[in-house]
């Protein structure tokens, strides 16, 4: 097995624990919990169909950590490419939210699953 892929594959996990730390540091920030009682996370309303896309946000970088080990090496390199960067598109603007608000943990763990993604990128792209 090469090198890259069990690299790629641990970089998918840590995203997956880096969406879920962010997330869990989100309701423990001052207020967090009152807006989750109110049914709001970070901002956003709670909804069925928000918790859906959580939940598709957390399972997607687990799914791709098993793919980077099973895959054919062109179809690797082009699934980690658009997925990690679409990834990282979705979360820029809850990382410039989480520095607005001044949280650093929730900053810290954002920027940490956004660099992630980059990594996860470059190695599919010169792999």
């Amino acid at each position: 097995m090469e090198d890259y892929r069990i690299k790629i594959s641990v970089l998918w996990l840590f995203v997956a624990l880096a969406v879920v730390s962010a997330g869990m540091l989100a309701i423990i920030e001052p207020g967090g919990i009152a807006n989750l009682t109110a049914g709001q996370l970070e901002g956003e309303q709670l909804s069925p169909a928000w918790l859906l896309f959580l939940a598709v946000f957390v399972l997607v970088p687990l799914v791709m950590a098993f793919l980077s080990l099973t895959l054919k090496a062109s179809v690797n390199r082009w699934a980690h490419v658009i997925v990690g960067t679409i990834f990282a598109i979705l979360r820029l603007p809850k990382l410039v939210q989480a520095i607005q608000g001044l949280y650093a943990a929730a900053t810290l763990m954002k920027l940490a699953g956004i660099v992630a993604l980059a990594l996860i990128v470059w190695y599919a792209w010169t792999s």
